[in-house]
């Protein structure tokens, strides 16, 4: 049995005449790594899927083209503004007919440098109040508000518009960290966002469980992607490795499968759960 046929056996959502239904699923940062994975393992379902970017349209159009089945798109906004959140979530929804599984992946983790500065993240004592009031205010925007912006106007969505005979209510999926637990020195700002969108997760899954929405998080570990691929080739790369008793970092996929089994009916008793997903890297 494939991969995809395993999943289109253990999706749950199912029609009342037993066959499997096409979910319209929204994730946010896809147009590469772990969103761009997740696309490919829910599309490999049959689920109809919009990857959402900021400005790599070009990249997402990309990984669309690549996807099976029909009824993809692909739609930018930037999740930094607020006013750009409901028109995201309302064409995603005409694309799709529905938004029933949301995936909150989008997210910064090394800020931009400054000009004239080759320093990467914003560690305290290297960094100037304003880098770091304008680093702060930037990767909350984007990792927390961004993340709990969509998810109102997708789970307003979810109780507004009855779903497919045979589909839940609605799942939402966060992309957490294991950065939330552990620390992260030289990105603080992004390990606090990642920490404040576990807690999210978990209010929202009291709040909208009477409602048959399910929430959940996944906090990974490193993860082998084209945006981490100079950091596991350079002078630093075995150390990141050996982090984890198996001797390496998670694929793009491997969490993508794991995205895809949160959001299933399977996982339904799971909402409220951080799953840490980092290889026996970092325990707690």
């Amino acid at each position: 049995m494939s991969s995809s046929d395993w999943r289109q056996r253990h999706n749950g959502d199912q029609s009342s005449t037993g066959g499997t239904v096409s979910r319209g699923v929204l994730i946010t940062g896809a147009s590469r790594g772990v969103g761009a994975a997740a696309a490919r393992t829910f599309a490999a379902a049959g689920d109809r899927v919009v990857l959402h970017c900021r400005g790599a349209v070009d990249r997402a159009e990309e990984v669309r083209a690549g996807l099976p089945g029909e009824g993809h798109a692909v739609i930018a906004a930037d999740l930094g503004d607020a006013a750009a959140i409901p028109s995201l979530v309302a064409e995603s929804a005409a694309a799709l007919g529905r938004v029933d599984v949301l995936v909150n992946n989008a997210a910064m983790f090394v800020d931009e440098p400054v000009a004239g500065s080759r320093r990467i993240g914003h560690p305290l004592a290297e960094t100037s109040y304003d880098e770091w009031v304008a680093t702060w205010r930037r990767t909350l925007a984007v990792n927390l508000e961004g993340a709990a912006h969509v998810t109102w106007c997708v789970a307003r969505q979810m109780l507004d518009k009855d779903p497919a005979d045979g589909v839940r209510r609605g799942a939402i999926v966060n992309v957490g960290s294991r950065g939330a637990y552990r620390g992260e020195p030289d990105v603080p700002a992004y390990g606090a966002s990642k920490a404040g969108l576990h807690s999210l997760g978990q209010s929202l899954a009291a709040s909208l469980a009477p409602h048959d929405i399910t929430v959940t998080s996944i906090a990974p570990g490193f993860i082998a992607t084209d945006m981490t691929e100079t950091f596991l080739a350079g002078p630093g790369g075995d150390a990141i490795r050996a982090q984890s008793p198996f001797g390496r970092v998670a694929t793009a996929e491997e969490v993508g499968n794991a995205i895809y089994w949160l959001a299933s009916a399977q996982a339904n008793w799971a909402s409220g759960a951080v799953l840490d997903f980092n290889g026996a890297s970092y325990l707690h």
